[in-house]
């Protein structure tokens, strides 16, 4: 839309740089361009403002396949107008000289000649076509088709209308044939996730299997090996109380063997000691003999008197240690009386 303001009676137009505009006052073109700036009196001028810019033009309406099944094809054109001036000839793309709105509905107009045009090509492809081959290469199919009519379509240019691109989106079915169409897809699919399940759990349970036969082997093998372990130990053992039993043998047959040794070296010196103490005592006796025969003699050849001071004189040695002697007046009377009698007391 057209940016107009007023000043004086006068009104000044700035247009977009994707608008071309045309001033027409008095059947004369004045002013002819995109991005126009110019004053102008609103009673004599006669504007017109035709977008040069790229449009894009949704589209959606519905066919019918040669199997008579319904389907909706969305679809896209990118189109421009590439000769303004020959477009505002053909349709109605004045403005308002105060609001700068345009009078009609121009571009609703272009749609509408778009849309029939490639909704005409669409149908004639898809009226030719199954369902189940439009589902699978429709999309392609009715976009080079829509392509092709809007590019040979004689109104475009006469309108100066140029088609830029056509993209088709989406070309669906009802929705009842559409759900029935997906369960055979949907059983497949289910089916194949069925089957990579169960092939999942047979190769989990082969693992499994595999793991637990790994498992048995390593507590069979654990098991030998123990055994053969005990063997070992047992066998260490035997031999171990073998070499004991030898060390034992050899200790006790050198024990046996310094026994008998000290046996041998004690008797020898006990002998020894006997003979000694055999000499020891004939020689002690024959000594004693020899004293006691020169004692006899000696007292044989001493008289009476000398051996009972002798004998007196052994007695005391041999009489025991006496501290004190108490004499009662009784005892010292009686030994007195013998005394002078001349009695030993």
């Amino acid at each position: 839309m057209a940016d107009i303001t007023r000043r004086l009676g006068w009104r000044h137009l700035r247009g977009a740089p994707t608008a071309h505009i045309r001033h027409h006052r008095d059947g004369r073109l004045l002013h002819d361009g995109p991005g126009l700036s110019f004053w102008f009196r609103a009673l004599t001028a006669a504007l017109s403002e035709v977008p040069v810019d790229d449009r894009e033009l949704a589209m959606t309406f519905h066919a019918r396949t040669s199997d008579f099944q319904d389907v909706t094809v969305q679809a896209t054109v990118t189109y421009r107008i590439s000769d303004p001036a020959l477009a505002a000839a053909r349709l109605d793309f004045s403005v308002d000289p105060d609001t700068g709105v345009w009078r009609g509905s121009p571009l609703e107009q272009l749609g509408t000649l778009l849309t029939e045009t490639a909704q005409q090509h669409a149908l004639d492809v898809l009226a030719r076509t199954p369902l189940s081959s439009a589902l699978v290469d429709g999309v392609a199919a009715v976009r080079e088709r829509v392509a092709a009519g809007l590019g040979g379509e004689p109104r475009l240019p006469a309108t100066g209308i140029e088609v830029v691109a056509v993209r088709v989106m989406a070309l669906r079915p009802e929705p009842e044939v559409e759900r029935a169409l997906r369960t055979p897809a949907r059983e497949q699919i289910q089916q194949e996730a069925d089957r990579a399940t169960y092939e999942r759990r047979a190769v989990a349970v082969e693992r499994e299997r595999a793991i637990a036969e790994n498992e048995l082997a390593s507590q069979i093998e654990l098991a030998r090996r123990e055994e053969q372990l005990v063997e070992q130990r047992g066998t260490n053992s035997r031999r171990e109380a073998e070499e004991h039993a030898a060390a034992d043998a050899v200790r006790a047959e050198a024990e046996a063997a310094r026994t008998v040794k000290l046996a041998e070296a004690e008797a020898t010196r006990s002998v020894r000691l006997a003979r000694a103490e055999a000499e020891g005592a004939r020689e002690t006796g024959e000594a004693r003999a020899q004293a006691q025969a020169a004692w006899l003699r000696v007292h044989a050849e001493v008289d009476v008197a000398t051996l009972n001071a002798l004998t007196g004189t052994r007695l005391a040695e041999n009489l025991p240690h006496i501290d004190s002697v108490t004499v009662s007046p009784d005892v010292l009377t009686g030994l007195l009386t013998r005394l002078g009698h001349g009695e030993p007391a």
